[in-house]
């Protein structure tokens, strides 16, 4: 099982948004869902995929003879991209020594990410921090998070997973049911909006809330706030409701939204989903405040 390989696009050191204490977060790519605002489109799909930096392109086109699949070209001195043909193997990115081209994400072995999570333990120890296993969707690569979860308990490193909640997989229930810790995401309870905003209903992600709830889980719920989006009154009526009917619930922390994604739109060569500025459209203090008005504790950002 160590060898198993999974899509992980990064890894980052030292946060302490993402759980309890410090912790080291494993990003792994694919997601069932299709957030409108999503921060991290590179995270979407379970495949590879090619980042490019058109500033950083010198036109030197030791990448355009080195594609097996004829997907890059030229136009006005830089690499262009057909992203139909592009099949991510990422042989350009190897050429080109600008770093104007290079893998969103890169297969690992459950070894591999194993050692470079487990060489901060001792801050876990100190700090009652830990792992945390995200994305994407980290069920959606249900044998790799499996095989790694089991070998970080397995040497006494707390597990969070960061969730949207979504699947039907036994499996993959399974593996929130023996994670110490989950970070719920909650993108609004009306289900034609949650489909028009997600890409699907939320159904299953209420369920699956519930259940673990029932299971005794340590949960932290997570809400974007998306203005025009997830900030309805209604919808934050909604979820104050759910929250206060489950027991496990330790706190609600708000995300406020921001548009720190732009460039990775670009690198991706997609458009970026919003023009207007949303960033201070709605104050997460008042939303906050609401929570804890109603007996929730509850906290802006992680």
């Amino acid at each position: 099982m160590d060898e198993l390989k999974g899509l992980v696009f990064t890894i980052t050191h030292g946060s302490f948004v993402d759980g309890h204490g410090i912790r080291t977060t494993v990003f792994l790519k694919g997601c069932p869902l299709r957030c409108l605002w999503c921060c991290n489109p590179e995270s979407q799909q379970v495949c590879p995929e090619i980042k490019y930096t058109q500033s950083e392109c010198n036109g030197c086109g030791k990448c355009y003879n080195m594609c097996p699949v004829s997907a890059i070209g030229q136009s006005g001195g830089k690499a262009v991209i057909d992203r139909e043909l592009c099949d991510g193997c990422g042989l350009c990115a190897d050429v080109c020594y600008r770093g104007a081209l290079a893998r969103f994400a890169e297969w690992r072995t459950v070894d591999e990410v194993f050692e470079n999570v487990y060489k901060d333990n001792n801050f876990y120890i100190n700090s009652n921090g830990g792992v945390t296993i995200g994305g994407g969707e980290p069920t959606l690569q249900t044998g790799f998070s499996r095989a790694l979860l089991d070998k970080l308990h397995g040497n006494g490193v707390h597990v969070a997973f960061d969730t949207c909640g979504y699947t039907e997989s036994e499996e993959a229930f399974d593996l929130l049911k023996d994670a110490d810790l989950l970070l719920y995401d909650l993108k609004g309870l009306d289900p034609e909006k949650h489909k028009e905003n997600t890409g699907v209903d939320n159904r299953i992600i209420v369920e699956n809330l519930k259940k673990l709830d029932g299971l005794g889980k340590e949960i932290i719920i997570r809400l974007p706030l998306i203005p025009g989006f997830t900030d309805d009154e209604q919808d934050i009526a909604a979820e104050i409701e759910l929250i206060k009917s489950l027991k496990s619930v330790l706190r609600v922390d708000i995300i406020p939204y921001h548009d720190f994604a732009r460039n990775k739109y670009e690198q991706l060569g997609r458009k970026y989903p919003f023009d207007m500025d949303l960033v201070h459209m709605t104050p997460a203090e008042d939303i906050r405040d609401r929570f804890i008005g109603a007996g929730i504790a509850a906290q802006i950002g992680g």
